[in-house]
């Protein structure tokens, strides 16, 4: 289902104050927006909401809608943390630009590359999909550092999380690039790698900032 940016914060907004706060409805005060406001008229089209007496109230279609809007906003937060290492209000800028791209489909890969996380930054829940179910029943552990693997494990690799300009390029000199295979070949009292038909130590340190999808 596609809809307006300005439609999407709306029903952001609704879910958290219905879903997780329990409320029955919101204010259009609140909303800061009035009744005649177009957006109104799109998400009623689409039977998502309903507005009485200057209230607006979220119809069992927009709770769907509202926790997959919510899931991806909190996704991308993780995202712009975990993987960007961007923080603070920028990192709230960034991910309500972000979750707008996070269509079906994309917001599963980006879930499964962080790992299916539970909460955002903030602590709040993440609502699970089904690929965080899936991999609960199945004990996939999605992606993880090289640290984690063992020895004769090998996987693709997802991306590298470092913030340090020289440690990336020495990484990306190894042929350390997403999507590239990796093979751990030891992992004390350093970490021996495999790419392609060359292997590498590298220390404890760099090889947590490897991320690898087995």
């Amino acid at each position: 289902m596609k809809l307006s940016e300005k439609a999407e914060e709306i029903l952001e907004t609704l879910w958290v104050e219905v879903e997780e706060e329990g409320a029955g409805f919101v204010d259009l005060e609140k909303l800061r927006s009035s009744s005649d406001d177009p957006v109104y008229r799109e998400l009623n089209e689409l039977a998502l909401i309903e507005v009485r007496d200057g209230r607006v109230y979220l119809r069992p279609e927009g709770k769907v809608e509202g926790r997959k809007i919510v899931r991806r906003f909190r996704l991308s937060e993780r995202l712009m943390m975990d993987v960007f290492n961007i923080r603070g209000e920028q990192a709230k800028e960034k991910a309500c630009q972000f979750e707008h791209l996070l269509n079906e489909g994309v917001d599963t890969k980006v879930c499964t590359m962080l790992n299916h996380p539970e909460t955002c930054p903030h602590g709040k829940r993440i609502p699970p999909g089904e690929c965080c179910l899936e991999a609960k029943r199945s004990g996939d552990l999605g992606v993880l550092p090289l640290t984690e693997l063992k020895p004769g494990d090998e996987g693709e690799i997802a991306y590298i999380q470092t913030e340090d300009d020289k440690k990336m390029q020495k990484l990306m000199a190894m042929g350390v690039l997403p999507g590239n295979r990796i093979r751990l070949s030891q992992a004390f009292p350093s970490y021996v790698f495999k790419v392609g038909y060359s292997e590498f130590a590298i220390d404890t340190n760099m090889a947590r900032e490897i991320f690898v999808r087995k």
